[in-house]
């Protein structure tokens, strides 16, 4: 910069030549005076210029000794690392943190002190990174930042070269506020709702005389088991309750399996039946308004899969303890009766019904969507059933449906129910409840009104905003379901033996003969179908076996391993010749292997050709099979239950199969 004013000079000095024509003497003068002047500067300039320039090295190297000082005594932890997260240097600090001397983390890796930080965080970070990590009690916010030297020490490089490349981290603690966010999670309030399923059952089975001490120690149990986790508790009618609780004994209370749902059972003053007990709780939100909603969501699940069970909705994610028992037959056909008049209701807006049940539909699928749309046709509505596959479990009702003229258009495939879809359509779906299940799940999009019929138990994957819904886990099949409904539609139905036939069959292979789910209901829905001229001879005759499902059956019971004395696991390989998976000769091995002694649940699988693994699971009774089928994402009855698995070998589900059960074992949850 001190070389400017001698260039400077110089211009002026050339100016001032050129102005010899003006007036000689003035312009000889100034310009003798500029040349002494660039002389005396030019002379300055040679002299001082080592000084300067030390002095601005001097005064550099002063201002790193500075800064590298203000780094080491820096009150935040501090460190340079390698690309490989090696640390290479480090201030005060961050040798205080990690309570260690200067000399000993030389080239250590910071993965040493912070599992969390991995040597591959580093190799792969571009930019910077934010965590969180922790060291002895307390909680630290990393920041690391990727810093290249290059273009501090040599603008004109173009690449970068490794070792050029450095990791700086800073680490903010945040035990403080990591507690009082805690705090604050743990103080806000839960909802909860505890609901008696069997109340007015458990009731009728008692003298009017002992009522008041049943109910005395129910709540006497609820009480002090909800005591113990600071909740309030409101007992609202004779069979529901409303708790509120903080969140820091929600994993109290998951811990414990909310045994007081098994507490319940083990009261006994007298009652034929044992009382059980659902729970829903509400949580992961910041309003209470929205907890309760949740609270009651919860409980809904929680009832539709059966009761006896406690449901936590957090969030979008729900999880369920308890469920292990089957449930107890609702004697009282009221609810049939609601549902049925408030599905008459709902067809007299609609002009069309397309009614779909599970992909690869069996027995009670057909069965229950022939039933409803016989309620459909005889209120005088268009209906159609949508089936895309005709499986071997149905081919044989189906063929008695295609020989007559009256059901000509009964039956359509998924591309002409779309087509077919209008403003006035409804979707019915029977014998499932699962969205990604049904046989044509675009369609429960492009229609307002939508009711389902299932016997099975729900999950978190349900139907949304279904205008009706008629879920009922005690029922032994959709076709007992709907059967009951006949009885109570305005307009008697006049069933002709054909549908009679379909849905006897479906009653007949969902309970295995009567074998299993059956109760008083099922009985009476059967009767009611043999008066209207189901032939169970010319239904038995449908249901033959031929010689190839006989020895694939044979064949899931030779291959049966006993697991934990308990437990027949098994597999069926397909017929290469036959273009179907044997499911329901797998069904029937899995039916066949619980008349094994000790045996109390089977598990039999096969794969189609398309590497889908069909998986179906049966038990005596004693267990319920659909919670071990919801672990890989299934569902069913409490004694019947299935999955259908891709991108996976029956080696891998057996597998985790027995990690599954001997857990569960573990644990008592079976």
């Amino acid at each position: 910069m001190i070389i400017i004013p001698i260039v400077l000079a110089m211009a002026l000095m050339v100016i001032c030549i050129g102005t010899f024509g003006i007036d000689s003497k003035q312009t000889f003068f100034m310009t003798l005076l500029l040349a002494v002047y660039v002389i005396l500067v030019t002379i300055a300039y040679i002299r001082l210029r080592p000084m300067i320039n030390a002095t601005l090295v001097d005064y550099s190297l002063e201002q790193g000794k500075i800064q590298k000082e203000l780094l080491r005594k820096l009150a935040v932890p501090y460190a340079i690392l390698d690309t490989d997260g090696h640390i290479m240097w480090a201030n005060n600090e961050f040798h205080k943190t990690v309570g260690v001397s200067p000399k000993k983390h030389i080239n250590k890796g910071v993965d040493s002190y912070f599992p969390e930080l991995a040597p591959n965080i580093f190799t792969s970070l571009e930019g910077k990174l934010n965590m969180d990590v922790e060291f002895g009690d307390r909680k630290f916010n990393a920041l690391i930042k990727r810093v290249d030297l290059s273009n501090v020490f040599d603008a004109d490089r173009e690449e970068s070269k490794d070792d050029d490349i450095v990791n700086v981290m800073y680490l903010f603690d945040i035990t403080e506020l990591k507690a009082l966010q805690k705090e604050n999670q743990d103080q806000k309030l839960i909802a909860g709702l505890a609901y008696i399923d069997n109340y007015d059952e458990t009731m009728d089975s008692l003298d009017e005389i002992k009522h008041s001490i049943i109910t005395a120690l129910v709540d006497r149990k609820i009480n002090m088991y909800l005591g113990n986790v600071d909740a309030i508790v409101k007992h609202l009618e004779n069979d529901k309750y409303l708790f509120i609780f903080p969140q820091k004994y929600l994993q109290t209370l998951k811990d414990d399996k909310f045994s007081l749902v098994d507490d319940i059972k083990s009261i006994n003053v007298g009652n034929d039946i044992p009382m059980t007990l659902s729970i829903g709780i509400g949580a992961g939100t910041d309003s209470f308004v929205e907890a309760y909603e949740y609270a009651r969501v919860a409980i809904g699940l929680a009832l539709g899969r059966g009761g006896d069970q406690a449901a936590v909705k957090y969030g979008d994610q729900v999880s369920y303890f308890g469920g292990k028992s089957a449930g107890v037959e609702k004697t009282t056909r009221v609810k049939a009766r609601v549902k049925a008049q408030a599905f008459e209701e709902l067809l007299e807006s609609r002009d069309k019904v397309i009614i779909m049940a599970h992909k690869r539909p069996d027995a009670d699928a057909f069965g229950s969507a022939v039933g409803i749309y016989r309620l459909v046709t005889t209120l005088n509505h268009k209906a159609h059933i949508v089936i895309n596959e005709v499986t071997d479990a149905i081919r044989p009702i189906i063929s008695s449906f295609k020989g007559s003229n009256i059901y000509g258009d009964m039956i359509i495939n998924s591309e002409q129910a779309i087509n077919m879809v209008g403003p006035g359509t409804m979707v019915v779906v029977c014998d499932v409840n699962r969205p990604s299940m049904t046989e044509c799940e675009e369609l429960l999009s492009m229609v307002s009104s939508i009711v389902v019929f299932d016997h099975h138990r729900q999950t978190s994957e349900a139907i949304a905003n279904a205008t009706l819904s008629y879920i009922e886990p005690f029922a032994s099949s959709a076709c007992e379901m709907i059967t009951e409904m006949f009885q109570y539609i305005s307009i008697k139905p006049k069933i002709r033996p054909v549908e009679a036939d379909a849905m006897y069959a479906g009653i007949l292979i969902d309970t295995d003969n009567f074998m299993t789910k059956t109760g008083v209901r099922t009985f009476d829905a059967a009767s009611y179908l043999r008066k209207c001229g189901s032939d169970v001879t010319r239904v038995r005759k449908m249901f033959r076996t031929n010689l190839m499902e006989m020895k694939e059956r044979a064949q899931g019971i030779s291959n049966a391993e006993i697991y934990m004395n308990s437990f027949a696991l098994s597999y069926v390989v397909p017929d290469p010749n036959s273009g179907d998976a044997p499911t329901v000769p797998v069904a029937k091995a899995a039916n066949e292997l619980l008349n094994v002694e000790n045996i109390k649940a089977s598990f039999v699988v096969t794969e189609a050709e398309n590497g889908t693994l069909y998986v179906s699971a049966r038990s005596i009774g004693d267990m319920n099979v659909q919670v071990i089928m919801e672990k890989f994402g299934g569902g069913g009855h409490a004694t019947v239950a299935g999955v259908q698995l891709k991108d996976t070998t029956k080696e891998e589900f057996f597998a985790k199969l027995k990690e599954i059960l001997a857990s569960m074992y573990s644990e008592g949850e079976i």
